[in-house]
């Protein structure tokens, strides 16, 4: 596939062996209020089942510069997504492989577009719905028209789409917005926190159809 593929939320190594060649696996980490959180120990035993040819990424929110130290130097993730403010005091490869989240107004808010951090030294951004109280399996979808103009604005950037997508709607999602990239984590779920290994397929393949003009 030419479009990026992350699954977030994930918990289980059956899980993590569904990852798509070129994608990522999404680790929520240290998040209380979310059923797809896990520990960092956990993340690191899980990432032995990831496929070589695909990326972890740790999921936090308002990190310290310390927790991500140690999420690269030693849970072993490849890429650090941020909610919230990013801390200083970090090193360059550090900022070059985080992964800031930006809220984009869900649909009839009406509110400005967010601004996009600088691509130097973020050359990955995500997408995500506003006003959430936890990341990642809300299920809410950002203003595609929104995120849209964003892309359209920045041209070359590795955008990575998120919130509310699924296996039946992320054809659609990728002909409007034409992100680098898309996030899924509930549209995946049998329950929340819960993985659903046959809709985890139907998603790639959905993405694959699009890719092929069948969508």
């Amino acid at each position: 596939m030419k479009t990026f593929v992350k699954f977030c939320g994930l918990s289980d190594p059956a899980t993590i062996e569904e990852v798509p060649a070129g994608g990522a696996a999404g680790f929520v980490l240290g998040v209380p209020s979310s059923p797809r959180s896990i520990t960092a120990d956990q993340a690191r035993g899980l990432i032995e089942h990831l496929p070589p040819e695909a990326e972890a990424w740790a999921v936090v929110v308002r990190p310290s510069a310390e927790l991500i130290h140690s999420l690269f130097d030693e849970v072993g993730v490849d890429r650090v997504q941020v909610y919230g403010e990013i801390p200083a005091g970090l090193e360059y490869l550090e900022i070059h492989h985080l992964v800031p989240s930006i809220p984009v107004p869900v649909p009839g808010a009406g509110s400005e577009p967010p601004k996009v951090p600088a691509a130097e030294d973020y050359p990955r951004v995500h997408l995500d719905a506003a006003g959430q109280a936890s990341p990642g399996g809300s299920g809410v979808r950002p203003d595609w028209e929104v995120c849209a103009g964003i892309v359209d604005r920045h041209p070359g950037r590795k955008f990575v789409l998120a919130g509310g997508l699924d296996p039946t709607n992320v054809g659609e999602a990728l002909a409007v917005v034409r992100p680098w990239g898309v996030d899924v984590s509930s549209g995946i779920e049998r329950s929340p926190g819960e993985k659903d290994i046959e809709k985890m397929r139907a998603f790639v393949a959905a993405v694959e159809r699009f890719e092929k003009g069948d969508a």
